[in-house]
């Protein structure tokens, strides 16, 4: 559990944090891509983890697979539709300490304007002040939702079996969030 004197609402700070994704190509390798924060807030209460919340805003149209064609793919109709989408948000329901340095985040999460609760299972990875004077605090997690819940369903059967991409999506972050003054 974290520290009381970490109590305290923070901004995650979007150079030093990864909203990112998994998925299974050609059943063979995985890709990994990742979205630009837009926004992204917490509120972490040390006495009573349940009144923790954090909510979310990333820029679905800066998807970014290290593959520009992939990239521009991904922002149509066939996947993300973020003209029509601009954001993925996540905006907690439910914070609950599963013991040591782990919680559950449980939550609203909405892609393609469908949105679904799911249960993140996260991990307080630790605090430092860093060499501006400000609290930071670190946490790390993932979790796997099924694009096709999402509207997501773009997909190519291969010659040889199996689907050009998984149903399965590992949804991976790693974390860190500086205190406001």
């Amino acid at each position: 559990m974290y520290p009381s004197k970490l109590t305290g609402t923070y901004t995650i700070d979007p150079d030093h944090s990864r909203f990112g994704f998994v998925a299974r190509h050609a059943m063979v390798t995985k890709v990994r891509g990742s979205f630009p924060i837009e926004e992204a807030t917490a509120h972490l209460d040390a006495a009573n983890p349940g009144a923790s919340s954090v909510h979310v805003i990333l820029r679905a149209s800066g998807v970014d697979t290290g593959n520009p064609q992939r990239d521009a793919h991904l922002r149509t109709g066939d996947f993300l539709d973020a003209e029509g989408h601009p954001y993925i948000t996540f905006t907690s329901t439910a914070v609950k300490h599963t013991g040591a340095n782990g919680f559950e985040v449980t939550g609203r999460l909405t892609i393609r304007g469908v949105t679904r609760e799911i249960t993140i299972p996260i991990d307080y990875s630790g605090t430092a002040i860093d060499a501006q004077g400000l609290t930071r605090v670190g946490f790390e997690g993932a979790t796997v939702i099924n694009r096709k819940d999402y509207g997501v369903s773009f997909n190519a059967v291969l010659e040889t079996g199996g689907v050009m991409i998984s149903e399965q999506i590992t949804v991976e972050f790693d974390l860190s969030a500086v205190k406001a003054a």
